[in-house]
Parts: structure tokens; sequence; C-alpha cells
């Protein structure tokens, strides 16, 4: 009686349209699945920043497939978390940490690794995290607000070997076999978080599916001439229905001419396996795993050929103020650039290729931003506060109590025991950004895209991360 209870429940709040398609799709589990998506929890997790130091949380179980993914036991309001602004950790759901467990099985070596639609950054992060020592990864998107929100979450995780941009996938297309694995976590409808957003449920139509299929095939196809012979597709969307998935796996293999890849999966995982298709592919069910919808396929470009660079101009580097290169713990692993007022640190190995996204694509952000020029001023910048490559003793690390720290955090001037001048903003070990500190007051250098807006501030900060 009491699933049947369910099962009635999860019809009544669910599309017909939807439940017929589940049906059709999970004859003996449809059921088990409609109810976990209207009648459970969703679960939480984090995935720790082990580049900055993050720590293992106390009393929480690890996600199977991502050795730096746990599960928390409730969710907190991170936003008052000083831990989650120093970028120790990102929120993002278990099922899409799976990216992580995908590029350290497929990718052994250095790659050239674009994330085309990347926002909010969970995913470009997760690979910043899995790719080896020198790889490149560009984080796309191509709506500007939320390329800003990318930006920002990237500049927080800290890895200077990231690029973020601004552009369609046709104009990604035409870098010609410039990269060794693209990412494209695509547009889709969205079934995978109906569990978590009732607007997911209300959008939902048979008509909006078959748009978002055709979207991704147009996706896919211009986005296909930037990937090397030999090179690596992963395809992913956190939706149900076999148009999106499956058919669009087929599509990649017929149209596109790539070839299925295996990836190795624990037994005990409970991941799906593809439904009506001869391609590996990984469905995770929240009936099935404790996390949300989510299709995940990868494929390996037919040939092998090299990647190609981009014909540019190198314009000359501008003189710069090289004091700023003392504030990098290896300084000579870096170049500099000014672009507009803002001066960049790059890896010296991926100068010219991050010097070729430039003339090519609208850039965000790229390597450490190091500093803002004001006239004859050189301000720090906030990349550089997040960065894991500032050199420790570059300024004074200035550390506050949590009300201090809350308060720098909504963009208030508060009072420190500091050395006058440029200073670090820190609580418990967690470096939060910059302040200049006048002597009577420190001015407060936070951004403001990334201050709290909320009025109402804990006593107390969330307990997520094992103490440091």
């Amino acid at each position: 009686m009491i699933i049947g209870f369910f099962v009635t429940f999860a019809v009544m709040n669910l599309p017909d349209e939807f439940i017929g398609q589940l049906q059709r799709l999970l004859p003996d589990e449809w059921e088990a699945l409609a109810a976990a998506i209207t009648s459970s929890e969703p679960s939480v997790a984090v995935r720790v920043n082990d580049a900055c130091g993050a720590r293992v949380p106390e009393g929480c179980c690890r996600v199977p497939w991502c050795d730096q993914g746990f599960y928390l036991q409730d969710r907190p309001t991170f936003t008052f978390d000083t831990d989650w602004h120093a970028g120790r950790y990102y929120v993002q759901d278990a099922s899409s940490m799976f990216i992580a467990h995908v590029i350290r099985s497929l990718i052994h070596e250095p790659v050239r690794y674009l994330d085309l639609c990347a926002a909010p950054g969970g995913k470009t992060t997760a690979a910043l995290q899995a790719l080896l020592p020198c790889s490149l990864v560009v984080a796309n998107e191509i709506i500007p607000p939320r390329a800003r929100v990318l930006a920002d979450n990237v500049i927080r995780w800290g890895n200077p070997r990231s690029v973020v941009t601004s552009n369609a996938p046709a104009h990604l297309g035409k870098m010609t076999h410039f990269f060794d694995v693209i990412a494209a976590d695509v547009p889709c409808s969205g079934e995978g978080m109906m569990r978590k957003d009732d607007e997911a449920v209300a959008q939902w139509s048979p008509a909006l599916v078959e748009q978002c299929a055709q979207r991704q095939r147009e996706i896919l196809t211009d986005v296909w001439p930037a990937l090397r012979p030999g090179g690596l597709l992963i395809y992913s969307t956190c939706t149900y229905n076999r148009q999106e998935n499956e058919e669009m796996a087929d599509f990649i293999v017929n149209e596109l001419g790539a070839t299925s890849l295996e990836v190795p999966i624990g037994p005990d995982w409970n991941i799906h396996p593809a439904i009506g298709s001869d391609c590996h592919c990984y469905r995770f069910m929240p009936h099935r795993v404790d996390g949300e919808g989510l299709f995940m396929a990868a494929f390996h470009k037919q040939g092998s050929a090299p990647r190609q660079d981009i014909r540019f101009k190198e314009k000359a580097a501008k003189k710069t103020d090289e004091t700023c290169r003392d504030w990098l713990s290896c300084p000579d692993d870096y170049v500099m650039d000014q672009q507009g007022d803002l001066l960049i640190a790059v890896p010296q190995d991926i100068r010219r290729e991050v010097a070729a996204l430039r003339a090519s694509l609208n850039m965000l952000h790229a390597g450490v931003e190091l500093a803002t020029v004001m006239g004859r001023k050189t301000v720090p910048h906030h990349a550089l506060a997040m960065s894991t490559e500032r050199a420790a003793d570059a300024f004074p690390v200035c550390a506050v109590d949590y009300t201090s720290a809350m308060r720098y955090l909504r963009g208030e001037s508060i009072t420190v025991d500091a050395p006058r001048g440029y200073i670090l903003i820190a609580h418990e070990g967690a470096v939060l950004g910059f302040a200049n500190n006048l002597g009577n007051r420190a001015n407060n250098l936070y951004p403001k895209s990334q201050r709290i807006l909320s009025t109402h501030l804990p006593d107390t900060k969330p307990a997520v991360l094992t103490a440091f």
C-alpha cells in the first residue's frame, strides 16, 4: 500500500507525457524512478580542493567514483562558510563528479582540454583537478552572465592553467584540430533536475525535448572540427530521455564517425547501461544512485594526428611592473603580460596557446591575474589571493574572527591589527581576499560580484570541512 501511494503521488505530480516516456524507457523501474523524483530528498555533496590543503569532511561518506567527493549529512548555507569562499571545496552533485573518473580512466598525458558549455564551473574545476600537470583547460560559456559566474568559480579554484572564454560553438569549431579533448555538457531538457527544481517540471514538454536534441546536434557538429583526429569527446546531459542521450550517442558514431569508448566502473555503483544503443553509455538515476539524473558517454575521434596551432600575429609584449613577479611562488615559470590595465602571469609552457586563444576568442580570464594598474598604483588582484601559485610571503596575512570575516565578505570596511598597505584577510587559515590597511580601517577589495548580500549573518561558521 505504501509503495502504491508513492507511485500514485509521483504520477499526480509529473506530466502525463513524461510518465509515459518513463514507462517506455524503464518498464520495470519507472515507478521507482518516478517516486525518487517526487518523494525523496536530494543528496548534498562537495568535492574538496586538495591543491589548497582541504581536508576530508568528518563523518562523511566518499562518493564512490570520485576520491575528492564526499556526501554531507545535511545542506548548510554555503554562502556563510569561509572555506567555500576560499575555494577549499566546490558544491557539486555526486553524479556530475563522474567526469573526474572518466578523465582519469581515459586521459594519461597532458592535454589541451575544452569544456564547451562550462557554466557554472563544476565540471571545469573537476577537470583541473583530474588532468595531469601541464594540461591547459579552456572553459567556455556562450551566455555572458553565466560566463562571468564561470570565471568567478574558476578563479576561486585557484589553478593557473585555466582560460575562460565566451564564444559560440561554431566560433570554437574554426580552431581546427586545436584540442585533444572536448567535454560537451550540452544544454538539455533538464529531466534529471526535476527532484531539485520545480521549474524543470513546469517547463518540460515533448517539444522541449525535441528542441534540445536538435540544438545538441548543432553544437556537436559545430565544434567537431576543433577536436584533433585521435582526440576524445566526453558528452553529457542531465536528462533521462533517449533522444538527447542514446540517440545522440548514435549520432556521434554514425554521423560524426566516432568510436564509442568503454569506461571502467565499479559493479556496486549501480550505474545503468545504455538503453537501446550499442554505445557505452552511463546513466545515473536517483532511484539507483545517491545523486541526480546524469547521462555520460565518451568517444574517440577516428584517425590520428597531432593537434594544430592557431596562426596569429603575436603582439610585442608590453613592459610591465616586474616587481609583481615576486608575488608568485615560482616566478621564473611565468611570463608577464598586460591587457589594458590588468597585469597577468601566464605559465611559460602555454604562453603561445593563451596568446592564440586571446587573438581568436572573447577571453574573460587566463593564468593568474596579478594586479590592476591604476595610474601610478598597482593594486593586487583578487585572483592572486585565490591562486595556488601565490608566494606565501608576498603579503602579510591578517587572521580575523568569523564576524569580521562575514563583514569583509559583505564588502564592509573592517579594523585589523596588521601592517599598513595591502594585506590578505583570512579566517581559520582560509584566505578570503585583499584589503588595503590604512591604519584606522582596512579598505575592502573583495570583488563586488562575489559579495554576500544577506543582511542577516550567522554567529557561527557552518561545519563542512575538518578543522585545519
